[in-house]
């Protein structure tokens, strides 16, 4: 009687595999045939069936192997992206418009025809995309902050983060400023010098103010930087240099101050700053704080996503975040994506990071509007994530196609459920080169439904080092000793299928 209730489980088991079907599909090509296009797959979905031989290149997906929670992509809100959204919004009331990009960018609900970008990062203050250089107290000695004011940022930092939230209440604030008031600073300005130590306990509260003010305006707060950029002093917009010791001693201050006023969720991230230096300052301000910080981030302009393990092997259960990185006006479509995906929004994510960010939401097709006299953006100028136009026409660019493949496989399946976590894959046959994949595991609220297992693979044959010749590549699925078969042509795509947990 036992072996026969075996051989049933088994059946049973197997049935179960062996139904697992791909229906859903979205892709985006090469030659911009497919542009974060979704379709099914005909006339059949895909099955898993009992494995056969290996295609060119063979994928195998490995849901025992479970890594971080991905926490969404997006980028910054700057007062300049604020600015442009927020003209458009008042040029083209009755049209639309406005409200079709901001679904499109923002919808997270599962079958929408969007992105679901969920990670929004706003600057505290001025940056160098700002229409002038402010804080929030510019009040020279205001050491109690009496003066403390977020209402000197332009209105539209506000609006347009709430009309983010009405679209996506899961989407995550993180803020940061890019300088400390100038009266705090060595150089007596925002643009450039470091913060006089005297001011480690005002800026502290300088930071938990913030947190105070975007609440009040209706903008929950999921974590905060203690400064953009730490080894970064321009004198041309404002920035900081900030000794891992200077921003270690604020980051335990602003954590009692958090935890003292009701903000005790809010995550510290700390470093804020690029791959080169991961092996040291980051490592060192942990060395230093780490009871304070719940982890650290980084930004792509210098070394290499690989350096992200020089931090997370020293501090595995530390949380990693990507944060920064800016589109260059004039540069190659296709080149982009696939630098964007191998680094950043498969990569970064592989090497553990929990959100996958570029820099600038939007700007004009001319990269502006800059800081007055800035020299950031130099060379083509940086590109935004959307292009807005002043006729009040818009266009995303290839940043946005990138991050929004990577988006789709991590999203709540359902209302309130978790979000996606990074599971174990490889890629082995002939071709294994030709693709870049990562996978995820999507639980479910109720724990009858079944999981939903997602890949984004990367199909980069295209020769493209000699001579121009995109080519599709036959693959092999395998998950839980079952295979599919599918061929990815050149550019990014994302599918899934269900399975029990």
């Amino acid at each position: 009687m036992l072996r026969l209730l075996q051989v049933f489980t088994s059946l049973a088991l197997l049935q179960a595999v062996a139904s697992q079907q791909i229906w859903d599909i979205w892709q985006t090509t090469w030659d911009r045939e497919m542009l974060f296009t979704y379709f099914q797959p005909t006339p059949d979905p895909i099955n898993f069936v009992t494995p056969g031989p290996i295609g060119s290149a063979d994928i195998v997906v490995d849901d025992s192997s479970l890594y971080q929670t991905v926490y969404g992509f997006g980028s910054s809100l700057t007062d300049s992206s604020a600015g442009l959204l927020s003209n458009l919004k008042a040029r083209c009331p009755n049209s639309g418009s406005y409200w079709q990009l901001m679904d499109y960018l923002f919808n997270a609900a599962d079958g929408a025809n969007s992105a679901g970008f969920s990670y929004i990062r706003v600057p505290l203050g001025a940056s160098d995309f700002s229409p002038y250089t402010y804080s929030y107290d510019d009040i020279s000695g205001d050491t109690s902050l009496n003066d403390f004011d977020i209402n000197v940022a332009p209105s539209s930092v506000f609006s347009v983060l709430q009309d983010i939230l009405s679209i996506n209440n899961m989407a995550r604030v993180h803020i940061l400023p890019w300088s400390p008031p100038g009266w705090m600073k060595s150089s007596g300005s925002m643009d450039g010098g470091s913060l006089n130590t005297q001011y480690i306990n005002t800026m502290a509260n300088y930071l938990l103010k913030s947190v105070q003010g975007f609440s009040s305006e209706g903008i929950p707060i999921y974590a905060i930087s203690i400064q953009n950029e730490p080894e970064n002093s321009d004198s041309t917009y404002p920035s900081c240099d900030m000794p891992v010791t200077t921003e270690a001693q604020i980051g335990l201050a602003l954590s009692t101050l958090l935890d003292n006023n009701g903000f005790s969720g809010v995550k510290i991230i700390g470093y804020e700053h690029n791959w080169v230096d991961a092996a040291n300052y980051p490592v060192q301000l942990m060395q230093q704080a780490e009871s304070a910080f719940d982890g650290v981030a980084f930004h792509c302009y210098q070394g290499s996503v690989d350096e992200q393990a020089s931090f997370t092997s020293q501090y595995p259960n530390k949380e990693v975040y990507f944060t920064e990185c800016s589109g260059t006006l004039g540069s190659d479509w296709w080149s982009d994506i696939k630098w964007y995906m191998d680094n950043l929004f498969i990569g970064s994510i592989g090497y553990g990071s929990s959100s996958g960010l570029m820099w600038n939401l939007a700007l004009d097709g001319s990269g502006q509007p800059l800081l007055p006299g800035t020299d950031s953006c130099g060379g083509g100028g940086c590109r935004g994530v959307v292009q807005i136009n002043s006729d009040g026409s818009w266009s995303v660019n290839q940043e946005f196609y990138s991050m929004a493949q990577a988006s789709k496989a991590i999203l709540p399946r359902d209302v309130g459920g978790p979000w996606g976590q990074r599971i174990g894959v490889s890629v082995g046959g002939s071709l294994d080169w030709a693709l870049v994949v990562g996978a995820y595991k999507t639980g479910r609220v109720s724990s009858s439904d079944w999981n939903r297992y997602s890949i984004v693979v990367l199909n980069w044959d295209d020769s493209a080092t000699t001579t121009w010749n995109p080519q599709p590549v036959e693959a092999t699925i395998e998950f839980r000793g079952m295979q599919a078969t599918y061929t990815f042509p050149v550019g990014v795509t994302t599918l899934w299928w269900y399975a029990p947990d």
